[in-house]
């Protein structure tokens, strides 16, 4: 697919697909990163003179409720302040209202796509009339939703089948940003794998071991590590399916894997640092020890390329924050190219006030990991 400065936009009505899928809590968004990032193309369309016609989705639709909560009303308000014009909010995924909105704003945000899920996941399973309804509403179709580019939905891949398309600017900086870590890397090249589970990441890790030279694991991740080379881990989360393949991975690689030898853990005796080696049945892991810290702190000293994808524990939990604060510390005073992607990865980034100290922090989820672990902008592409 082309970009959007490759195609011609010029008094159009242009259908913008963005990742607007932010985390909102009573009402108000948590982090406007994604809203803010969607600027740039949103305002390259205004000024060919076109109008624009904004799609996302926000969160899961399984029930009435959640088409309640997963509103994207308050994503209308923050895009009125950031563009300085009215936006009009459609509350709706079809209909009259819909399809006049282009002939009464030059700008209209859509109601969630996936309000279309609640009956039959039209839009997660593309549903093809919906697609073509969709692309039916413009004459050309940009894509800049990093975050769903892995996934083919209508409101992505269904309308690129209908509407001559292109890529926004946000992809473009993806992919820019992301490249460090994928071509002429600079090494040592360390990579802080963290987060909560390593079921969708399997893929990603095996990739990452065969090209970098150290990976620095924590959280969840490191549970079923520390579960694969024989340590009790008590009550700790881990993936029991994964074992084995995570204990190939370890044989493998064993020059290039580093575990915590120290944990936070909750158990009988409250919240304690023990050795890996001293768990007790009934300590549950939350978080690296100090140990771990330095450790790993050693190895970012020395890195020249580091990658950040999840978190080395609980950090939204005070208590359970060190690790992963700790290790942003020390990375804040190495000279390297960082980058964080994931969601989880980039949101504590910015929730522990180190945005500052990385190259690139990427706003994709899956879509960040599907890139970097078959470098392809979306998973339907040749």
């Amino acid at each position: 697919m082309k970009y959007i400065e490759e195609i011609d936009i010029t008094n159009k009505k242009v259908i913008l697909r963005l990742d607007l899928n932010v985390t909102i809590k009573n009402g108000e968004i948590i982090d406007d990163t994604k809203i803010k990032k969607s600027i740039p193309t949103i305002k390259y369309i205004l000024n060919h003179n076109s109008r624009v016609l904004i799609m996302s989705h926000l969160g899961k639709i399984k029930t009435a409720d959640d088409m309640i909560k997963n509103t994207l009303k308050p994503v209308k308000e923050r895009l009125e302040n950031l563009l300085g014009e009215e936006v009009l909010f459609v509350p709706g995924t079809r209909g009259a209202d819909l399809e006049s909105s282009l002939d009464r704003s030059r700008i209209v945000l859509m109601e969630n796509t996936r309000y279309e899920d609640l009956n039959g996941k039209l839009e997660s399973n593309c549903d093809m009339e919906l697609s073509r309804y969709w692309a039916g509403l413009g004459d050309v179709f940009i894509n800049d939703a990093f975050g769903t580019t892995h996934r083919r939905h209508a409101s992505n891949y269904g309308i690129s089948l209908n509407l001559p398309s292109a890529y926004g600017f946000l992809i473009n900086e993806e992919i820019e940003g992301l490249d460090p870590i994928l071509n002429n890397i600079k090494r040592p090249f360390t990579v802080i794998m963290g987060g909560a589970k390593v079921d969708d990441k399997v893929k990603l890790i095996e990739r990452l071991l065969d090209e970098c030279d150290y990976i620095l694991v924590g959280g969840g991740i490191a549970n079923t590590f520390l579960k694969a080379s024989g340590y009790n881990i008590g009550t700790s989360l881990y993936s029991a399916d994964y074992v084995e393949k995570i204990k190939e991975l370890i044989n493998r690689y064993k020059n290039k894997i580093m575990m915590p030898n120290d944990v936070v853990v909750k158990g009988d005796d409250g919240i304690i640092v023990r050795d890996i080696d001293s768990l007790k049945d009934n300590d549950a892991i939350y978080d690296i020890g100090p140990r771990s810290i330095s450790n790993y702190g050693n190895i970012l000293e020395k890195s020249e390329t580091i990658f950040v994808n999840g978190t080395m524990g609980l950090y939204e939990d005070e208590s359970f924050r060190a690790g992963t604060e700790g290790l942003y510390q020390k990375l804040s005073n190495v000279e390297a190219v960082k980058i964080a992607g994931g969601g989880d990865a980039v949101a504590s980034v910015n929730k522990l006030g180190f945005n500052n100290d990385f190259d690139f922090l990427s706003t994709g989820g899956g879509a960040t990991l599907e890139y970097i672990s078959s470098k392809k902008i979306s998973c339907f592409e040749e």
